[in-house]
């Protein structure tokens, strides 16, 4: 069996603008399951995804995203030249006088439809740029059409909000659509194995009509964990919605720092933050490193360099050497050749916390009546790919199928692509969130109208401000 684009230019792009992380895929019309996508470098690893950071000159004439808008900030502050900009990370949003504001680095707010609009005009730009400079010139930014990310759990003027950043980014209406991270990841999952070129099957093996299966979407701020089900006609349907917690992979990198703030001092680790701000950023990038390979081995240790700058901050009182040595913290944790040596067991703890929330969340999911029945548990974004989550994940759901499929962190983009190329996936979309309907002016009727409600209108008597229901929470509504 064989399925055809359905996408009216030629070429299909996903944007996805998370939290933590963002990045861009594409396909052409004609192989839509050959995805393509940029390998950004970061010195300790390379990367399909770069960090949400936003380097944007006060004028607006200049602008940049992810490691190139870090490292420009570092060296702007080094040359003390960074007040002519602002320097987002991770977009956190904040609602100043009915205006939905992002706060920089420093503190500076700007509208946060400007933040996101500027990013995109960024992605999109580095993406055409991509997509030409690979096709030589025989396709243009006009034959593109873009889907946007959103999470699951964000409200409709949430989604109207990015739809709008992305029209003012440049993106026409007509050739933009919004799609669901949840969707996008189920999608990737049900037509990957369709997408490599096995034409005998357009599913995974494991979806047969009637399957019920949770998509655990761990990114890098939040787990997104939603049920859904195939369907008879080989689409998608929600089963439960998506429901969100702060279990994702900056919760590891926050126990270390907190180990860090405990073992050398709140003041040397945030003084070294503020006047060392290259090091700080390389610090945590080889952390980032650390982690994403990271295998709980039993007598197994990580060797973590420490900058030279917060080593020397210990020099008036006592040696870099000498504060491990007397701090109890430290006693699995040895320094030697300008790195801290820890034992697995130590780095591992720093896993705990976000790991112990993802598996007691999905056990209260599994308890619903909605999720009976769910025999595989499919785990995308970056965050699954670590091991001693899948591990942990695994060993306390043995009852059902544990799936990783390759590429999980970039599941949900990846997925957008084929979404893209393939709209009706997904008919039966959502469970509806509130319940929607119109106000009208119906016949006055004493038996079910209040009295302070009627009001004459010529030669009938009418009652004002009757909701009429279109759709009822809960209800499940169709595209279109």
């Amino acid at each position: 069996m064989e399925i055809r684009s359905r996408s009216r230019q030629i070429v299909i792009a996903a944007i996805d603008l998370g939290t933590t992380y963002l990045g861009y895929a594409f396909s052409m019309k004609h192989d839509w399951g050959h995805v393509f996508s940029n390998a950004w470098s970061c010195g300790n690893f390379e990367s399909y995804k770069v960090r949400t950071c936003l380097l944007l000159k006060k004028d607006f004439t200049e602008s940049s995203f992810g490691y190139a808008a870090e490292d420009k900030y570092v060296d702007l502050k080094q040359e003390e030249c960074q007040h002519d900009y602002f320097f987002f990370q991770q977009f956190r949003t904040i609602d100043d006088d009915a205006e939905v504001m992002c706060k920089d680095i420093t503190g500076n707010l700007l509208k946060a439809e400007l933040v996101i609009q500027h990013c995109i005009v960024c992605l999109k730009k580095h993406l055409v740029q991509k997509v030409e400079g690979m096709f030589k010139g025989a396709i243009n930014s006009g034959d593109i059409e873009y889907v946007l990310t959103v999470p699951a759990i964000w409200e409709d003027n949430a989604i109207l909000f990015m739809r709008s950043a992305a029209v003012n980014a440049g993106i026409p209406n007509e050739y933009l659509t919004i799609a669901l991270e949840s969707e996008a990841a189920s999608t990737y999952c049900q037509y990957l194995k369709f997408a490599k070129g096995d034409t005998s099957s357009p599913t995974l093996d494991v979806f047969k009509s009637g399957t019920k299966y949770m998509v655990v979407d761990l990114g890098g701020d939040t787990a997104d964990i939603t049920v859904h089900q195939k369907c008879d006609d080989n689409t998608i349907e929600e089963v439960l919605p998506a429901t969100v917690g702060p279990w994702g992979g900056n919760s590891v990198d926050d126990q270390f720092m907190k180990f860090l703030i405990e073992s050398l001092g709140k003041w040397v680790y945030e003084d070294f933050k503020r006047k060392h701000m290259k090091d700080y950023v390389d610090m945590k990038r080889c952390f980032e490193a650390k982690k994403r390979s990271f295998k709980a081995e039993p007598g197994g240790v990580i060797r973590m360099p420490m900058p030279q700058t917060i080593r020397k901050k210990f020099d008036k009182v006592k040696t870099f050497q000498e504060a491990i040595d007397k701090n109890e913290m430290l006693k699995c944790v040895k320094f030697s050749t300008g790195k801290l040596i820890m034992d697995n067991c130590l780095f591992g703890s720093f896993f705990k916390k976000s790991i112990d929330g993802i598996v007691k969340h999905i056990d209260e999911i599994l308890q619903a009546p909605e999720a009976k029945g769910v025999k595989i548990i499919f785990m995308v974004g970056g965050f699954s790919e670590c091991l001693p989550v899948q591990d942990s994940i695994k060993q306390h759901f043995g009852q059902v199928s544990v799936i990783v499929p390759e590429n999980a962190a970039l599941a949900v983009l990846k997925g957008s692509v084929y979404l893209g190329h393939i709209p009706d996936a997904i008919p039966r979309r959502l469970q509806a969130r509130y319940t929607y309907g119109f106000q009208t002016w119906p016949e006055f009727n004493e038996k079910i109208h209040p009295k302070e409600k009627r009001i004459q209108s010529g030669n009938f008597s009418r009652c004002r401000d009757v909701f009429f229901k279109i759709v009822s929470k809960g209800k499940k509504s169709s595209r279109g």
